[in-house]
């Protein structure tokens, strides 16, 4: 048995801050007031139905997550956030169409008492979307302080104890690193400016982190992921994460990749294409934004396959991602996947996936998670990059220097290595030689 980690107590109120109270908050917000009036079970939560085990398997404790480390329960958390749209949850969650109706007439007070702050919003980043209820502001530096103002007053009106902020808005147009991104001085002088390189997704993590509030970026555009708020994070003791929830295809492609990989079979090619029609649909219909997505999914099978180590298996990989918008299903997304093999003796076989889903669904149980992880290592006084949270994106956040961890399998090792940890237990390394000495 290690030392444990040092972690403050669960107690008190959390409030969750959402940016983009859409399809995924909605749903998100939805399901946890139903988790907690018992209408359904949290299907899909690591923190609510997983297991850990501890020791070696001779010894049969597999405690769940949720009681074997001190997170915060759903009945803890406060909702609120910022849209373009002023529709209340309720109104929100009706206009998404994912959850049914008898589910949310279940929930209906308490998502109607939700109403979204005004967003900070500018077209040239997400150029298929505008709404009326945004903020005016002479400087984005203005805006920020804006929105620093909505989170303090939220934390004293309902007598908060924590926060953790979740970027749930559309994606953003593709953007790279600039010099005003490199220092935090350099980054809050563009504030002061209006650079045209502090898309509107950079200022909600700059504001949250510079409050000293965890931080995680749901989706794949620019936002936490740069050296200022790297910087300002371990500077403020915050943790961060992200970037863009692996729900539907990738996180297919996350599972399957990485078992023809351990069997040495061969890739010539894989052909992934996606239809949905939600506003994340209608957002990717735009070249920019779609850019943004594809340089995120297309990352994937380069970093688990590693054409360099395996040039015969790998090396000549025709990899195309497509998106469809198309609007008769909604949040229903549609993933087709068409993976051209190569076996024994240079034999070609085919794998033909087909994975219809619901990406609000998948994505929900991903923000409890994360809202909960997030609340987890702010009390055990983890800042900056929370690399062992890689589980739950398409795009990890990752040290200078490395490479991204994208196996689903190790991200999963990673993650419960480190709650053991933390809780002082041995960490699993599978090698199972012990039982047979």
């Amino acid at each position: 048995m290690k030392n444990r980690v040092d972690i403050g107590p669960a107690d008190g109120r959390i409030g969750v801050l959402l940016v983009g109270l859409g399809a995924v908050s909605t749903t998100f917000i939805a399901g946890v007031h139903a988790i907690r009036r018992g209408i359904a079970p949290p299907i899909g939560s690591l923190t609510q139905m997983g297991t850990i085990r501890l020791g070696k398997r001779t010894e049969g404790r597999s405690p769940l997550i949720k009681d074997f480390v001190p997170l915060a329960s759903p009945d803890q958390l406060v909702f609120a956030g910022w849209d373009i749209f002023d529709d209340n949850c309720y109104e929100a969650a009706r206009t998404a169409g994912v959850l049914e109706h008898s589910v949310l007439a279940e929930v209906r007070p308490e998502l109607e008492a939700i109403r979204p702050w005004p967003a900070v919003f500018d077209r040239r980043y997400v150029k298929r979307l505008d709404g009326p209820n945004v903020k005016r502001g002479p400087t984005k530096r203005d805006l920020a302080d804006q929105v620093i103002g909505d989170i303090r007053r939220f934390k004293a009106e309902h007598r908060l104890d924590r926060l953790v902020m979740i970027w749930c808005g559309s994606t953003e147009v593709f953007m790279t690193e600039a010099e005003t991104h490199q220092t935090v001085e350099a980054l809050e002088g563009a504030l002061e400016e209006n650079d045209a390189s502090i898309p509107s997704s950079m200022v909600y993590a700059y504001a949250a982190i510079k409050e000293g509030i965890p931080y995680a970026n749901a989706a794949p555009n620019l936002s936490a992921d740069i050296p200022a708020l790297i910087e300002l994070a371990s500077r403020n003791d915050v943790p961060i994460a992200g970037k863009d929830l692996k729900t539907g295809q990738t996180l297919i492609k996350t599972i399957i990749a990485p078992g023809l990989k351990a069997r040495l079979l061969g890739v010539n090619g894989w052909y992934s294409t996606n239809i949905l029609g939600n506003r994340d649909g209608e957002v990717l219909d735009d070249p920019e934004s779609f850019k943004t997505k594809e340089e995120s999914k297309k990352s994937v099978l380069d970093y688990i396959l590693q054409p360099s180590l395996y040039p015969d298996l790998y090396g000549n990989i025709c990899h195309v991602v497509r998106i469809n918008y198309y609007p008769p299903r909604g949040d229903n997304k549609e993933g087709w996947d068409n993976i051209d093999l190569v076996g024994w003796l240079g034999y070609p076989m085919q794998l033909k996936i087909n994975f219809l889903c619901r990406d609000s669904i998948l994505a929900a149980p991903i923000v409890l998670d994360l809202v909960l992880f997030l609340d987890l290592a702010k009390r055990a006084g983890m800042s900056g990059i929370q690399e062992w949270l890689s589980f739950y994106f398409k795009s990890p956040m990752h040290a200078p220097g490395l490479y991204p961890e994208h196996d689903l399998f190790i991200q999963l090792m990673k993650l419960k290595n480190t709650l053991r940890f933390m809780r002082g237990e041995e960490l699993i390394t599978h090698l199972g030689l012990e039982y047979y000495d």
